[in-house]
């Protein structure tokens, strides 16, 4: 992740022509630098394992039937997580790394391209940032620190939220890249988290790593998060249990 940063990714921040950023859709930026991070990334992570099915977020763009292969064994990787930040020249952005078996992370990576953070979590073996175990741990601020996003809800969903979630908490921005909002709900940062879309490729790695520091990432229902329910929304994420119990009790009051 390192290499790629320095190859394929560093060399193009805050140097792309115009012909080197195109919109996917709905405002989802995707630049040649994410293009070309996947590239060497595949062939970075066969050379690893090469027994385990690829999903890439820009592959997967152009084929949706590659989503099918998140059932098995698989490397699931964001190239350029936060491409909106990167494309606009500024942070944080990442490249976030997952493997799965049977629908579940059993391991992730965050990798911060610019400050070289890299956290890390293996399923059942906790989490670490450079190295380093961490446990999570809330911010002891009152109200909490709520980054809540609303940008993937429904206007009545956004309306919910901000009637019965909103006013519970000390809201702050959202930064756009999932690797820098899971670190901070582990690291003293941000209390709780909303996330309406769970694409693999942004949660998989995350939802992994903070439930191995401590805290707790799952869905409203208590249900765990899987890598083949990506089309479904809502995820709520902590930096403890406490803290998850009490953001999904006002969840459940939006329906």
């Amino acid at each position: 992740m390192e290499r790629v940063t320095e190859q394929a990714i560093l060399p193009r921040y805050r140097n792309l022509s115009a012909g080197e950023v195109e919109d996917k859709g709905g405002n989802d930026p995707v630049t040649i630098a994410d293009k070309e991070s996947e590239a060497l990334l595949r062939e970075g992570l066969a050379a690893i394992d090469g027994s385990l099915a690829f999903v890439g977020e820009e592959a997967a763009h152009a084929d949706p039937s590659i989503l099918e292969r998140l059932d098995r064994p698989c490397w699931i990787v964001d190239p350029i997580d936060g491409t909106r930040n990167f494309a606009h020249g500024k942070p944080p952005f990442g490249i976030i790394v997952a493997r799965a078996d049977g629908g579940i992370a059993r391991s992730g990576w965050i990798y911060d391209c610019l400050s070289g953070r890299f956290c890390v979590a293996h399923e059942d073996q906790g989490a670490t940032v450079d190295g380093k175990r961490i446990s999570a741990r809330p911010t002891g601020q009152t109200p909490p620190i709520g980054a809540i996003s609303l940008i993937f809800m429904q206007e009545e969903r956004r309306e919910a939220t901000r009637r019965h979630i909103s006013p519970n908490y000390e809201l702050v921005d959202i930064p756009f890249c999932a690797a820098e909002q899971y670190p901070r709900l582990a690291l003293g940062v941000n209390d709780v988290s909303i996330f309406e879309r769970t694409l693999a490729w942004d949660h998989a790695a995350g939802v992994l790593w903070l439930n191995e520091a401590g805290g707790k990432a799952a869905r409203p229902d208590g249900s765990p998060y899987r890598v083949d329910d990506w089309d479904r929304p809502g995820l709520l994420g902590a930096a403890s249990p406490a803290l998850w119990e009490e953001l999904a009790e006002l969840y459940g009051k939006m329906d």
